[in-house]
């Protein structure tokens, strides 16, 4: 008997993953994960990822040894290596164990010039490397009040996207942050964020077949926290979140996770 494809596109394992930004000293980071590790490291129901800052990175990869947390960076370079002052390689990734790694954040396309062709480069040489993006798309205010958050979003996809494979494409993590809700207070509706991420698995469709497109997981990043986590984790097309100041503390950031573990 063929499996019910309706039962296959809810198998979609929860994704929470933790973008810390600029803040935690090595320290600091080791303890957060330390504690992180401690309340949600064994359970398997839900991936969790968390992305600590470069300096952070490698002493947090050995606090999460053992744990089933993956670690995640929070930008990379196209390029495996060279004279790039600053930057860092997807091999350099890979060699302290990194498993994701966060593309095309809408702070790196607003204030350090980020653009779909840019980030396209970073995705594939991610994919290259074995790292899976977690590609990051969404409008601002003005976009969005101009009614063209589907135009913008369809952009980013077809874009971020273009010279992924039908084969690579699941391993892609797609992230729906719509810029005017992050680190404002505001929050897009429940309404909202499943129209736009049905939109983005619509898109999928049309890129990479409907069997492919159903593996991706699609995450929200707009101010998701424990209060508005169950309702929006509870929509067909929202796969997850992708979490910032809430992942900086490890009760609310296991919050986050446990809403997602009872998400059936």
């Amino acid at each position: 008997m063929p499996p019910n494809p309706l039962f296959l596109m809810t198998t979609r394992k929860k994704i929470i993953a933790g973008n810390w930004k600029m803040n935690k000293t090595s320290a600091e980071g080791v303890t957060l994960a330390q504690d992180v590790v401690a309340a949600v490291g064994k359970q398997s129901d839900v991936e969790v990822i968390v992305c600590p800052p470069f300096t952070a990175i490698e002493a947090v990869g050995k606090a999460l040894e053992g744990s089933n947390v993956k670690l995640g960076a929070q930008n990379m370079h196209h390029e495996a290596s060279g004279a790039f002052t600053g930057e860092v390689s997807a091999p350099m990734l890979r060699a302290i164990f990194a498993t994701h790694v966060i593309l095309g954040h809408s702070e790196r396309r607003t204030y350090f010039g980020e653009t779909d062709a840019s980030v396209n480069k970073k995705l594939l040489a991610a994919l290259k490397n074995q790292l899976k993006p977690i590609f990051c798309i969404g409008e601002t205010l003005a976009e969005r009040e101009a009614g063209s958050t589907l135009k913008v979003v369809q952009t980013q996809v077809e874009k971020g996207l273009e010279g992924v494979s039908k084969e690579q494409a699941p391993t892609v993590v797609v992230a729906y942050e719509p810029v005017w809700a992050i680190g404002t207070g505001k929050v897009a509706t429940t309404e909202q964020a499943q129209e736009v991420h049905a939109f983005i698995r619509g898109l999928l469709v049309k890129l990479f077949g409907d069997a492919a497109a159903q593996k991706v997981r699609i995450l929200y990043g707009g101010s998701m926290k424990p209060s508005n986590a169950p309702e929006l984790l509870a929509q067909k097309d929202i796969d997850g979140g992708l979490i910032g100041g809430a992942a900086l503390e490890a009760r609310s950031f296991v919050e986050l996770v446990t809403a997602a573990a009872a998400v059936k």
